[in-house]
């Protein structure tokens, strides 16, 4: 069974690895490729291997992942963490990109979410994007009102600035910020990981395997199908592509060596920077959800440590994280 770690001070405790759900639904991959009972067999297999950490969101699908989760957590809702998150504008069945942080808004949206994943309570709500229209007081003040309702036990951010962040955990303590963290994009350590724990708030990083390239699975992006985002991602895309490449090799070189797959080191890295970190990586097959949690298992000594630190030092990886549009929604 996984050990537990502590995310904030408020008394947030899950397992050291979460299990993000997002691609069960969206993002990655064909719809064709989905399958729904694989997916809640995925997530039954984490509970058992003690991964009790479900990431989920409103925008996922719009709706059917937390749909999703929901079903899969039927009857074994005691035994589950479940982070959630709003933030942005749906109309229907779509997600207009628009970011809606108003205060109405954050109650229908929680509602929403407490009638698809079947329970009366999430575990951890985050603020999806920083909403620049409505100030965080409000919006972390509403959050603070669900805490005291009973409908939400502890609160987070996503992607969030220090600004926001030391404003947020003015008016309800933060317990965990989401954001893009691993050895492939280590954009947090200058000064948003200090201030984490300076405020003693913990992280959850998502995109932990560098989006395909530290598992060694990544393709160009025009061999991806249409609707999956790797294809408009720019770190796939032509020279970007070839250089990224080159610099994922010394994580392979040093799984060769330890006899894990080049995954599991990427996740055996993060792990070992710090107690208050939880990565989620995501997965929609049981397989490779076995081979995540077995990255607790692996030590890496300093100088392994240091020697992936160097061959993939901060700024490395070439071509931004997102395209324009999503870039403009990360609150940096």
């Amino acid at each position: 069974m996984l050990a537990q770690r502590r995310l904030g001070s408020e008394g947030l405790t899950v397992s050291m690895l979460g299990l993000g759900c997002m691609g069960m639904s969206q993002s990655y991959g064909s719809p064709e490729e989905r399958n729904e009972q694989e997916s809640i067999a995925t997530i039954h297999r984490a509970l058992e291997l003690g991964v009790n950490f479900l990431d989920t969101a409103e925008v996922y699908g719009p709706f059917t992942n937390e749909e999703l989760v929901g079903r899969a957590v039927r009857g074994r809702r005691q035994r589950v963490i479940i982070a959630t998150k709003f933030g942005f504008k749906i109309v229907g069945n779509q997600n207009t990109g628009e970011l809606d942080s108003r205060p109405a808004h954050i109650r229908e949206a929680v509602e929403g979410s407490l009638r698809r994943l079947g329970t009366d309570y999430v575990d951890l709500l985050y603020q999806h994007r920083v909403d620049p229209s409505v100030p965080i007081e409000d919006v972390v003040g509403t959050m603070a009102d669900l805490v005291s309702q009973g409908k939400v036990r502890f609160l987070g951010l996503s992607e969030a600035g220090e600004n926001t962040l030391r404003r947020a955990h003015g008016v309800h303590p933060i317990s965990a910020l989401q954001s893009e963290y691993s050895l492939w994009e280590r954009n947090l350590e200058p000064r948003i990981i200090p201030l984490l724990r300076q405020l003693a708030i913990g992280l959850v990083p998502f995109s932990p395997l560098g989006r395909g390239f530290l598992t060694g699975t990544a393709k160009r992006a025009e061999e991806y199908p249409e609707g999956d985002f790797r294809r408009g991602d720019p770190r796939y895309q032509g020279a970007n592509f070839d250089a990224n490449m080159r610099a994922a090799a010394a994580v392979h070189d040093l799984a060769r060596r330890k006899r894990a797959t080049p995954g599991q080191i990427a996740l055996a890295w993060l792990l070992h920077k710090g107690e208050d970190m939880v990565p989620i990586p995501g997965t929609k097959r049981r397989k490779y959800l076995e081979e995540n949690v077995a990255s607790a298992d692996i030590k890496l000594s300093p100088d392994e440590m240091a020697e992936l630190g160097r061959a993939l030092p901060p700024g490395a990886v070439a071509g931004p994280r997102y395209n324009e549009q999503l870039m403009a929604t990360v609150d940096r």
